[in-house]
């Protein structure tokens, strides 16, 4: 049985220094695929943007800094519960995030309810979603 638990947040979508909007992000964590949340972020004019990452990566950018590729989640200051910067980057684009605490906790706390840290090899189809996303990455090797 497919279980999931999502929130929609408002993000600051830095665009300089200068510029800046909120907009809509839906977060989405699902005992399918426990070891991965989705973030997708609606921005204006724009179809969606769906960006799949670690829970672990989200949650330890909660506490310091976090990530070494493509995902990179932060504490924008010192202080405790300070906001949290999320920047992405694909190439040479990058695009950064600025997001209350409170609400990504909760929402974090809501994905432990329903799958606790540590027991996520408990849920989902680990080694089924492995050979289908390996799959996938051959089919695209083939055809290229």
């Amino acid at each position: 049985m497919r279980e999931s638990v999502q929130a929609e947040v408002l993000m600051s979508f830095l665009v300089s220094e200068e510029l800046s909007f909120r907009i809509p992000v839906e977060l989405r964590y699902a005992t399918d695929d426990p070891y991965a949340l989705r973030m997708t972020f609606h921005l204006p004019g724009d179809a969606p943007v769906t960006w799949v990452f670690s829970r672990d990566l989200l949650l330890d950018g909660v506490l310091g800094p976090s990530g070494d590729g493509d995902v990179h989640i932060g504490p924008t200051g010192p202080e405790e519960l300070a906001d949290i910067a999320i920047r992405l980057q694909v190439g040479a684009d990058r695009a950064l995030f600025h997001v209350s605490t409170a609400p990504v906790v909760a929402f974090l706390d809501r994905t432990d309810k329903l799958v606790p840290l540590g027991q996520e090899r408990t849920f989902g189809d680990f080694e089924g979603n492995l050979d289908k996303a390996l799959q996938e990455i051959l089919a695209e090797e083939n055809a290229g």
